[in-house]
């Protein structure tokens, strides 16, 4: 995904809701160049929920008022898909959607150009400035905020640096979603785990199979890692709880093999308060 297409296709006026509908999940495929955009009108007709004849018709009509072009075809199962190009010229010269500046004329008490002073009923001034203000002097930020800041840049950086290279796609938008993920409560070392595994069960994909970096992080690809991530986990612990019962068993039952454990099991064992100390010593054990 490419903000700087979205943003340049959501200043500008396509003539209908459909029209914007249509042009903003192109941009939502396109590069930063506006190209790369490989999607069916089938596609796009599901992600939209507008009819197929609507988004045939547009993208007829995209295509004859030069707001898209074709550069190319990709096969697929069904035959080929086209891979069009928004022409970001050709949306810059369209209508802004901002209102254009209207000049009222001198009034009798004309507006006043600052915002007021605030409150004086308690003889104390208000604000000069708004907090939006262009001249409003804002805090710098604390040296902590901007070492965890760090952190966290740090931490997308690494996360990213797991995902394959030649998918990676509109790197500032990628490390945004990921830090926002992590932010939410995601633990890094996990997504990092997800990120490892879906880079190894990819290898070798073709091109079509395959997911830039900003839509998989941006479709939460991650979370299905994540969750295979956690089932091992579980599964580890329950292996160890077994292995742990398993031991306990030998002392209960004073069994040859209660020579084989270790005294950092022992000390485990009955800090888990699955054995006593008189259990131990009883099987002839140190505790």
């Amino acid at each position: 995904m490419s903000w700087a297409v979205a943003n340049e296709c959501a200043e500008r006026r396509f003539g209908s809701a459909a029209r914007k509908q249509i042009i903003m999940f192109l941009a939502d495929k396109a590069s930063d160049d506006g190209s790369g955009i490989w999607c069916s009108k089938g596609t796009i007709q599901r992600h939209t929920e507008l009819s197929e004849s609507t988004v045939k018709r547009t993208i007829i009509d995209f295509l004859r008022e030069g707001i898209l072009i074709e550069t190319g075809r990709r096969h697929c199962k069904n035959g080929y898909t086209v891979i069009y190009r928004i022409v970001l010229e050709r949306v810059a010269a369209l209508e802004p959607t901002a209102e254009p500046d209207i000049d009222t004329g001198v009034t009798v008490n004309p507006v006043q150009p600052e915002p007021g002073t605030g409150s004086t009923v308690n003889g104390v001034r208000g604000s000069r400035w708004t907090p939006n203000h262009p001249k409003t002097i804002h805090k710098p930020p604390t040296r902590r905020r901007e070492a965890e800041e760090e952190v966290e840049d740090l931490e997308a950086e690494k996360i990213l640096a797991a995902f394959p290279e030649d998918r990676i796609r509109d790197r500032r938008t990628t490390l945004r979603l990921i830090s926002a993920a992590v932010k939410a409560g995601v633990n890094p070392d996990d997504l990092l785990q997800a990120v490892k595994a879906y880079a190894k069960e990819s290898e070798g994909y073709t091109r079509s199979k395959v997911c830039f970096s900003d839509n998989w992080f941006k479709m939460r690809r991650w979370e299905k890692g994540l969750a295979r991530v956690q089932a091992d986990r579980e599964k580890a612990r329950e292996a160890e709880a077994k292995g742990r019962a398993s031991l306990a068993e030998w002392i209960y039952e004073r069994h040859p093999l209660c020579r084989h454990i270790t005294n950092r099991q022992i000390e485990d064992l009955i800090a888990s308060k699955l054995v006593t100390p008189e259990q131990v010593r009883a099987a002839g054990l140190q505790a």
